[in-house]
């Protein structure tokens, strides 16, 4: 049977389906339990969050899952800034993942962002579930953070080809993505209880976030 799958723009009604959903997708993922639906709580309201690029999916008329960009920048060796993008979080139900539904959300994603005259998008993440949908080493386009180093985790997709040219650029993250971790866990104690535990993907996820490419 076909099911129906709609793309949209996020609404105001949907605000508290998005973040139980977000909780459900990273719950004991990276750490025991998950800050990331207090992040999507926080950001909407961040004068760097982007509303006309936060999107949900449907299945069936039912949000499973969804995507949100904020803007950030690199600045060159020069000095010179470049307006970019970085997503997350972006989630999908764990009953839904693994049937395409991430792909769909992300390219549509990626056509708006062109759409909307951006270039570039840096995020951090398994480089597992990224490589395939266009994402290469920071190190491949010589773009480090502010210490010069380049992370295992960071990954950049080029959405016009050779925009970065090869100089060094030096990433720059909204200030939205410093979370605090007690009004992330007053926030997640009215909420429905889930279990806090340890699972694999922490220790892979640790991996990941303290290792840099020489």
């Amino acid at each position: 049977m076909n099911k129906m799958i709609k793309i949209r723009n996020e609404e105001e009604t949907d605000f508290e389906k998005v973040e139980e959903i977000t909780r459900k997708a990273f719950w004991n993922l990276y750490i025991p339990g998950c800050v990331e639906h207090y992040l999507v709580h926080v950001m909407r309201f961040h004068k760097d969050f982007l509303p006309e690029l936060d999107f949900v999916i449907e299945v069936d008329n039912q949000i499973i899952g969804n995507i949100m960009y904020t803007k950030t920048k690199l600045i060159d060796e020069s000095g010179e800034e470049k307006d970019i993008l970085t997503f997350g979080p972006v989630c999908i139900l764990p009953e839904y993942q693994r049937n395409e539904y991430g792909k769909k959300l992300m390219e549509y994603s990626f056509e708006q962002a062109v759409a909307l005259g951006y270039d570039v998008i840096v995020i951090f993440g398994n480089p597992g579930n990224y490589v395939s949908r266009g994402f290469k080493s920071c190190k491949k386009y010589n773009v480090c953070l502010e210490n010069g180093t380049y992370p295992t985790a960071m990954m950049v997709k080029e959405l016009k080809p050779d925009v970065l040219d090869g100089r060094k650029w030096f990433y720059y993250q909204s200030p939205v993505f410093e979370i605090d971790e007690q009004e992330a866990g007053r926030f997640d104690e009215g909420l429905e209880r889930l279990e806090k535990k340890y699972q694999p993907s922490q220790e892979e996820f640790y991996i990941y976030s303290h290792s840099i490419i020489q």
